[in-house]
């Protein structure tokens, strides 16, 4: 399989790394872009690729997107930042008759992490003596804040429990809200919890990425999975939760 990486910074890198190592016999990087040369790949040298895996920046991976449409060529965005305008690539997307798989992390043991946060979601919605808030840390390169994935925590939640209707960046002042508080710290590969705080005691899940290398082979086989499908698709169409 020939992959074009959109984005050649540490998760780029990453998955560039991994290719070599653990995927030679099968896959090929034949494009990488960087801030320098994001935007120099032509339609001619996508439309050659097997897939695309975008790990850029915000501002770039809807741009990106629409190139590697018109280039007829699926592709796997991990940049997170974007969902503003995320109906906006399901339409383009259904219109063109075109693939994205979209995730906001891909790694396995994290997916799995957003399962159980539903289950517990749902579970807690009528322990009321319970306040729920998240904590992300992340290392001080990374672009948005909260994290992609804590906003999908917060999320998840919010669909599950009826007492809260939004999130927000910092503390909560309102019952309603989830207060998401950010960390920002020399090279730490990704920490997310989740707590459920009283004043009799608290439930906490969390999850500790240990390496780039989870995120790197979700969004490699993602891209396997991905290659022959039409459609916009998540995690949870891959994994089949």
């Amino acid at each position: 399989m020939k992959i074009a990486l959109m984005g050649f910074g540490k998760m780029g890198q990453t998955i560039d790394e991994l290719i070599k190592k653990n995927y030679s016999r099968t896959h090929e990087v034949v494009l990488r872009s960087n801030s320098v040369n994001a935007h120099s790949f032509s339609t001619d040298a996508l439309s050659e690729v097997d897939v695309a895996i975008d790990f850029s920046e915000p501002k770039a991976a809807v741009p990106n997107i629409e190139k590697a449409f018109n280039a007829n060529t699926p592709i796997v965005v991990g940049t997170t930042g974007w969902y503003g305008k995320l109906n906006y690539v399901k339409e383009l997307c259904q219109s063109k008759n075109q693939s994205v798989l979209y995730a906001s992390n891909f790694s396995i043991g994290m997916n799995i992490f957003f399962y159980l946060n539903k289950q517990l979601a749902a579970k807690m919605n009528d322990y009321t003596a319970y306040n729920v808030k998240i904590e992300e840390t992340h290392h001080t390169e990374k672009k948005d804040s909260p994290s992609g994935t804590a906003i999908t925590l917060a999320e998840d939640v919010i669909w599950h429990m009826k007492r809260k209707d939004k999130w927000v960046n910092g503390n909560q002042y309102d019952d309603e809200e989830i207060g998401i508080k950010s960390n920002r710290l020399e090279d730490v590969k990704g920490i997310h919890s989740v707590q459920y705080i009283s004043k009799i005691d608290d439930i906490e899940i969390k999850h500790t990425a240990h390496s780039r290398e989870g995120f790197a082979d979700g969004a490699i086989k993602a891209a396997e999975w991905l290659k022959d499908r039409k459609g916009i698709f998540t995690m949870k169409d891959m994994l089949g939760f």
